[in-house]
């Protein structure tokens, strides 16, 4: 089985995987990548603007895993899924815009409110355009997506959009949850994710 690694969304709350982490299989490994500058961990100085830190991401990824995503991670487990498809084996995907242009849907404009409850954080990051649509049709792996159908930031029409552009993608619906549905509805999500993982059992980990 591959290891399993989790991406955090733009908090960088890492605690955030915890219930579910706690939820999933013991056989199988499972790493937290942290982002530098976010939350409590400590800045790097290689990491000053959003490609800096994916490329940092990417670095943390040494063996065959699946990624495991929330919101902003989302993009960052895509651009790891299109840069080294030899190491990741599959995505989850939950509430994210995946790489995807969200100018075409109606969601909430969370980034004035983030800024003002992440006062330390790095402010280039709310001014990041990131468009992956055009190299989606390149992932070529078995994709969870996984959508609360009441989050405003994420919508299920986001989920289905992507479900659209990644040819083995199966979206999956949390009634009741928002954007941090993960958290809160973790044995639901648990159930989902123990599912997409019985394809992966005859992989060894490398």
């Amino acid at each position: 089985m591959p290891r399993l690694i989790f991406l955090p969304g733009a908090s960088g709350n890492t605690a955030f995987w915890n219930p579910l982490i706690q939820l999933l299989p013991d056989y199988t490994e499972k790493q937290v990548i942290a982002y530098p500058d976010f939350g409590d961990e400590p800045s790097q100085p290689s990491v000053v603007d959003f490609a800096s830190l994916s490329d940092y991401v990417l670095q943390q990824i040494q063996s065959e895993c699946i990624l495991i995503a929330q919101s902003m991670g989302g993009i960052f487990a895509v651009q790891a899924a299109l840069a080294r498809p030899d190491l990741v084996k599959g995505l989850v995907l939950l509430a994210t815009s995946g790489g995807i242009d969200l100018s075409g849907f109606q969601i909430q404009d969370w980034r004035s409110a983030y800024q003002q409850q992440y006062l330390h954080y790095p402010d280039w990051f709310v001014s990041a355009q990131i468009d992956l649509s055009p190299q989606l049709e390149k992932i070529n792996m078995p994709v969870m997506l996984l959508w609360g159908d009441q989050d405003p930031i994420s919508p299920v029409a986001v989920g289905q959009a992507l479900q659209h552009k990644l040819s083995q993608a199966e979206l999956h619906i949390i009634h009741g949850g928002d954007h941090a549905f993960a958290e809160q509805y973790a044995e639901d999500v648990a159930v989902h994710i123990q599912q997409y993982l019985t394809q992966f059992n005859g992989l060894v980990k490398i």
